[in-house]
């Protein structure tokens, strides 16, 4: 596991410490405000790097500070909240995590919810990407591996319940990178994928254009002007998407497919929480030239910028970039952010640790 060293609840020019760090070790570096804008807005954060393979839960203390609890999952990637229960997909599960606090416990002494988890469903590499959960409870997730949505199955590895009109049969092969999913009114509305590919690896040709925002109801494609989109979101009646091959969190009219840019962001966009007007992405710096033949490339460089990783805070109203948090150092990419309304500050605890032995809860009889 990476050694994290953090300097958070104080003001921190961006880059600044990066290179005292040791061989293998990451600095988190904080807005000014951020804590408050944590506490103000009564929520708290856990985004995931399937690079390093772990959960952050973030959150803020009284004292001003910010908290970051590590833990480890193998590719970590997509997240879900429901209150009390958090939802993660990694390399060939999908996990559960409970709070086991009651009403006005406190994890020692600091944390007001506290993570267990308590069930991992083995599904095999799949390479799971966002994850959701229905009005019944069922939980989703999108299936990239074999181009389509799932759910999870007692006996088999998943049970696909929808796939895109354009992929003609459900193979291993990553065709279209089906990768983001928007739940609204308790049912799945929208998905995004790099293109229209129907054969092996096709959307890896189609990075720089084609990308596509569906609606499953009716398989209709909404629109197929994005770049390399991801993290569809619905408030409203406004959808929300990255459209991450130009690092623009963007708006898009769900009867006409218009697309409207709300802000750039400095980094390959894949991951999106939207709280109280605010939206919030993860942002992570290129690995093995990713960003080439993008016109995020492009726009870096006119804008004199070098990619972030961590995560920003945008206003949708305005497009300002609000609050902050940056990574320097070993951890160079994210996957998915999910804010947590009403917890001030989480903890969880890794399913390898030691801890995880005797940490036993049960009611009375």
């Amino acid at each position: 596991m990476a050694a994290i060293q953090t300097t958070t609840g104080r003001a921190s020019a961006p880059g600044a410490e990066a290179a005292t760090l040791a061989p293998g070790a990451t600095n988190i570096a904080v807005s000014r405000g951020f804590n408050a804008w944590l506490r103000t807005h009564r929520v708290s954060l856990a985004f995931t790097s399937y690079q390093t393979g772990q959960l952050f839960l973030v959150g803020a203390h009284a004292n001003g500070t910010v908290s970051f609890n590590q833990q480890s999952f193998s590719r970590a990637m997509g997240l879900c909240w429901r209150p009390g229960r958090l939802y993660l997909g990694s390399l060939s599960q999908l996990w559960r995590l409970e709070n086991m606090l009651r009403p006005g416990e406190l994890g020692n002494k600091a944390f007001d919810a506290v993570l267990v988890p308590r069930n991992a469903q083995t599904i095999g590499d799949v390479d799971i990407h966002e994850v959701g959960a229905d009005r019944d409870g069922r939980v989703i997730f999108v299936n990239t591996k074999y181009s389509c949505l799932a759910t999870l199955d007692l006996t088999h590895s998943f049970r696909p319940i929808w796939k895109p009109a354009f992929i003609s049969r459900l193979a291993p092969e990553d065709r279209c990178h089906l990768n983001g999913m928007a739940m609204a009114d308790g049912e799945v509305r929208y998905v995004t994928a790099v293109s229209r590919s129907d054969v092996l690896s096709g959307w890896r040709e189609r990075r720089h254009e084609g990308g596509v925002l569906i609606d499953v109801r009716d398989d209709r494609i909404v629109t197929d002007q994005l770049s390399m989109p991801h993290s569809p979101r619905v408030v409203g009646e406004q959808v929300y998407v990255l459209d991450s091959g130009r690092g623009q969190i963007v708006r898009i009219d769900p009867a006409s497919g218009e697309k409207t840019d709300i802000a750039f962001c400095p980094g390959f966009l894949r991951g999106m929480a939207i709280h109280h007007g605010h939206a919030i992405v993860t942002l992570s710096k290129p690995r093995d030239g990713t960003f080439k033949g993008l016109l995020l490339d492009g726009e870096l460089k006119k804008r004199d910028a070098e990619a972030w990783c961590g995560l920003m805070v945008v206003n949708l109203a305005t497009g300002h970039i609000v609050e902050w948090v940056r990574l320097e150092g070993h951890i160079t990419e994210l996957f998915d952010v999910a804010a947590m309304p009403g917890v001030a500050c989480p903890m969880s605890v890794g399913p390898q640790t030691e801890e995880i032995r005797s940490t036993i809860t049960f009611d009375q009889l």
